[in-house]
């Protein structure tokens, strides 16, 4: 270390990823760690930037049972990336030294209080109910989600909802870079990594916050309070409609309630939500922030893997995977296993009699039947979606009632197929998978993945037993990522990217479910100094501004 100008040890800060599994020298017979090492400038200052300056070329592995260093290497001298005056993100210490002046204060009140309520873990909210659990591995779990529908009751939607794995696989060849493939459920646990959250910062408005309980790895409780939030947010219009003709208007407000977790895995964080929406809609949303994974550079080298976001410094691009697990029950009461899949592709008509404008397109449905015929890939070309239906459940125009997963951004894995991690992690070759439920099959990489050495473990194991989905309890696997090509504006701390997926009622009601949610006040109290813009202000007597 001090060959890189480091004399105070106290300064270091040590990652300890885990190895993976590369060759038989990763065998899980102990628990291995190859840690990322970083060095802080600052003593005094505890909420300094240290992944700003990463300590290259010395390898350690480490027995994390035993807590024994079992090799240590020092393979290449790369000098220290030079303090970045940009490195921090505290206030006053970001860009300029000075936090902005013109933000003023943005407050959520509910006078009345929310449209929650809540039994222990039990959450009801307007025509949704369901309940909420928490696991070190998953995080947060939303179980029975039902829609009380009138005359109808409740009617179930889905029997359990979470997120149950993350792959993190980065496109550097060089050391350590090319190690670095964190599967963040399956190796450090999402829920084990969660942490308290801040009123009026990680949620807003009125709140009611769930604390978590599991165990730890001594056997004994481990408690984070505050840990799940709970609360209502405005969303912009639910609907609107002006004739034209008389000039009359209807428009409502749309209202989500969402449920979430963050967790930091190291260098980065991660938001998982689950919202649900007053026209039947359930949103599943993650939000990625955090730190960038860096890298240290040789004087005047230039690395196409990446970013270079300071002198010295370097991002390596990198992809995030996240899977959602959705064991549904579309209209299925307890016991009954009576739910199928379709695949909807939009075909464009060929031209000829049928179609002699040349306009003619419509959507084809195709029964996915068995397993090994379920593993599909999104097609934005065909509008692909997939629609799990109930077999003996109709609406009033006689079509099966369903739910449909509508995708968002997507992507695949960009790493070759003979790439290390995708031995662990299979499940990345395609965006969709669906199995008939069976209760030992809960994480697409298997119980435990890490240092894992058998191929394919999990979902590309299981869906060998081709088993019929024809009538049946679906369990729908959902694979979604993005990559991430680092930007200047990624650092210090990075903006929020969000990603996700839909779940939509596919003539599972018989109209818009939202149509009866009443019209509320639009008028707020505002003050005419207060209205600065670019154009002239035009003050509305006890309402809003209008602009002219």
């Amino acid at each position: 270390m001090k060959k890189r100008g480091i004399e105070d040890m106290d300064l270091v800060m040590v990652d300890p990823w885990c190895v993976g599994y590369h060759s038989e020298a990763d065998a899980p017979g102990r628990r291995l760690a190859k840690p990322l090492l970083f060095c802080r400038s600052e003593s005094d200052c505890p909420m300094e930037n240290g992944y700003a300056r990463p300590v290259e070329g010395i390898y350690v592995l480490v027995d994390m049972q035993n807590m024994v260093v079992i090799e240590f290497e020092d393979r290449k001298l790369v000098p220290l990336p030079p303090v970045d005056p940009l490195r921090n993100y505290t206030p006053g210490e970001s860009r300029g030294g000075s936090d902005r002046s013109d933000v003023k204060p943005l407050q959520i009140i509910q006078p009345e209080g929310p449209s929650f309520r809540v039994n222990g873990y039990y959450v009801e909210w307007q025509k949704w109910n369901f309940r909420i659990g928490f696991t070190p591995k998953e995080g947060l779990i939303i179980y029975s989600v039902a829609y009380v529908d009138g005359s109808r009751g409740r009617r179930p939607v889905a029997h359990r909802l979470s997120f149950v794995e993350m792959v993190v696989p980065y496109g550097d060849p060089t050391e350590p870079h090319y190690r670095k493939n964190a599967f963040d459920a399956g190796e450090d646990g999402l829920g084990k990594n969660a942490h308290s959250l801040k009123k009026g910062c990680d949620c807003l408005g009125y709140i009611k916050y769930f604390d978590a309980h599991f165990t730890n790895f001594t056997g004994g409780v481990e408690t984070i309070e505050n840990c799940v939030c709970l609360h209502e947010e405005d969303h912009g219009i639910l609907w609107k409609h002006q004739d034209w003709r008389t000039g009359l208007a209807e428009v409502r407000r749309s209202r989500r309630l969402s449920v979430s977790f963050v967790c930091t895995v190291a260098n980065y964080e991660y938001a998982f939500f689950w919202h649900f929406y007053q026209d039947g809609k359930i949103e599943a949303e993650v939000k990625l922030t955090g730190i960038l994974s860096l890298g240290a550079l040789m004087p005047g080298e230039v690395r196409k893997y990446g970013t270079m976001i300071a002198p010295g410094l370097y991002a390596p691009v990198h992809q995030h995977f996240f899977v959602a697990r959705m064991d549904m029950s579309v209209d299925s009461r307890p016991g009954e296993a009576l739910n199928q899949v379709v695949e909807v592709n939009m075909k464009v008509e060929e031209p000829g009699e049928k179609n002699i404008h040349n306009n003619a397109f419509y959507a084809e449905e195709t029964l996915l039947r068995s397993e090994l015929e379920a593993m599909r890939d999104c097609n934005p070309l065909t509008a692909r979606h997939w629609i799990v239906r109930n077999t003996r459940t109709g609406n009033r125009t006689g079509q099966l009632t369903g739910y449909k997963l509508v995708p968002g951004s997507n992507c695949l894995p960009l790493a070759g197929s003979e790439a290390k991690f995708l031995r662990r992690a299979a499940f990345l070759k395609h965006n969709v998978w669906v199995t008939a439920y069976s209760r030992d099959e809960m994480f697409p990489g298997g119980e435990f993945p890490n240092q894992n050495p058998r191929v394919g473990e999990g979902l590309a194991t299981w869906i060998k037993q081709n088993r019929s989905l024809e009538e049946t309890n679906i369990v729908l696997w959902y694979v979604f990522g993005i990559t991430h090509v680092p930007r200047l504006e990624d650092w210090p701390v990075m903006p929020v990217e969000h990603i996700g997926f839909m779940l939509m009622p596919h003539g599972f009601f018989n109209c818009s479910p939202a149509v009866d949610v009443p019209p509320n006040s639009c008028e707020v109290e505002s003050k005419d100094s207060d209205i600065k813009d670019n154009g002239a202000s035009k003050p509305i007597q006890g309402g809003i501004a209008s602009k002219l």
